[in-house]
């Protein structure tokens, strides 16, 4: 690569790069510590980067000291590990300074990992951000050699996609003086997920879909290099449909084979392997299940709900449910379960001993008796300090047999304070 061209895009990158505006991200990193950003495509891992840029600006540090470089520009012709350490070196005899480095979708690059693993054991400070299935996968913490922190990336969380529409939710009062607009962003919200690209477009529901397409034909079939297309298809609908409900690994085997595609247990794992992956699904375990069962019986959510609602067909309840399981996920990652023992609750977290129901209405006198009265049940046998309720938009105070349950409206769960507890 020539190096005049290096030395071009550096100077633009760091113009560009340090003189943006944007909405602040609850993210933060340390400056003694060298970060991998990952996640679900398009959940904002570059505007991350941007920010951190910024973060550095305010705190001393100067442009001249970022080393940002984005692989996918389209004016870079095919790049070689050579070229890493060229840029380097294109930016040394540029600036007297020690770089941090920001680079971006840097595995287009072969045997970058290597750059990567030197850079670090040299003491530079590094964020890395990448797009394609390897940089998705956990492999990227084994092929760094454990010398990156590695930082998952989620859609918006519903303050943050409120703040996107103008809502002021730094105001104490806004959850009173906006709520007409807030119940209509919880509706976008609810329906087209939270991915920041998608507020400000007209048509959500064509962009999700490209955006899909790309992660399965790029992220699972290329890469893999899965024939059975049809067969994964059907596994994903499948799991669209099942969000509310465990599944077993036979079970999903034998759905897919009913379809005409004859697909075996250990395929299906293979391909819940590549979906988890690709970010495109997380799991929940049986807390009261044994081992074997833990694995083989899980409960399978999306990562985003404007993906998942591409699969169905009368989609209010199951989105609703799944938009509660991304939100503990942000919070508590992998601490949270579901529990079943003669009954089920949608949700338990063992360290703040929280049981967690999803009902889209209470209105039916069986469902109220059934959500309330399985609460009830697992608290006789677990420890449980607080037991909710969240519903579409009812909110009341449940108290029975000495117990008090809170009925509390998705939405306004997802905007207290914390909102899991």
């Amino acid at each position: 690569m020539d190096k005049d061209l290096i030395k071009l895009l550096i100077i633009e990158y760091q113009q560009r790069t340090t003189a943006m505006s944007f909405q602040e991200r609850p993210y933060h990193f340390s400056d003694k510590l060298n970060y991998v950003l990952v996640g679900l495509r398009r959940t904002g891992k570059s505007y991350l980067m941007y920010q951190q840029i910024s973060r550095l600006l305010k705190e001393g540090h100067i442009k001249d000291e970022i080393l940002y470089f984005n692989f996918e520009d389209d004016r870079i012709p095919s790049l070689s590990s050579e070229d890493l350490d060229r840029i380097k070196i294109c930016f040394e005899e540029m600036f007297d300074y020690k770089p941090i480095f920001f680079l971006d979708e840097i595995q287009i690059v072969d045997r970058w990992e290597k750059f990567g693993r030197r850079l670090a054991d040299q003491g530079y400070q590094v964020y890395i951000t990448g797009s394609n299935a390897k940089m998705l996968s956990s492999e990227i913490a084994t092929t760094l050699g454990g010398r990156y922190i590695i930082s998952d990336v989620y859609p918006f969380s519903f303050q943050e996609f409120l703040t996107s529409f103008g809502i002021d939710i730094q105001d104490k009062n806004y959850m009173y003086r906006f709520q007409p607009q807030i119940l209509k962003a919880y509706e976008n919200y609810l329906r087209y997920g939270g991915l920041p690209e998608i507020v400000k477009l007209a048509d959500k529901r064509a962009w999700l879909s490209s955006l899909y397409q790309k992660i399965f034909f790029g992220d699972l079939i290329a890469r893999h290099q899965i024939r059975n297309d049809f067969a994964l298809r059907i596994l994903i609908r499948k799991l669209a449909e099942s969000v509310k409900q465990p599944v077993s690994f036979n079970r999903l085997a034998n759905v897919v084979s009913s379809s005409g595609k004859k697909i075996s247990t250990d395929t299906v794992i293979d391909y819940l392997t590549y979906l988890k992956e690709s970010w495109l699904i997380f799991s929940v375990e049986n807390l009261y299940a044994k081992l074997a069962d833990k694995e083989a019986n899980k409960k399978y959510y999306f990562a985003d709900t404007g993906i998942l609602n591409l699969f169905l067909v009368d989609p209010l309840t199951s989105l609703l449910e799944n938009q509660v399981a991304i939100q503990l996920r942000r919070i508590y990652g992998d601490g949270f379960y579901f529990w079943q023992h003669g009954t089920e609750i949608d949700f338990y977290v063992p360290d703040d001993q929280l049981a967690i129901q999803v009902s889209y209405s209470l209105q039916d006198a069986e469902t109220r008796k059934r959500e309330v009265n399985a609460l009830l049940k697992m608290a006789g046998t677990m420890a449980v300090k607080k037991m909710i309720i969240l519903t579409r938009d009812e909110e009341e105070t449940i108290a029975e047999k000495e117990a008090i349950i809170q009925v509390i409206p998705v939405w306004k769960w997802l905007l207290t304070p914390s909102p899991a507890r």
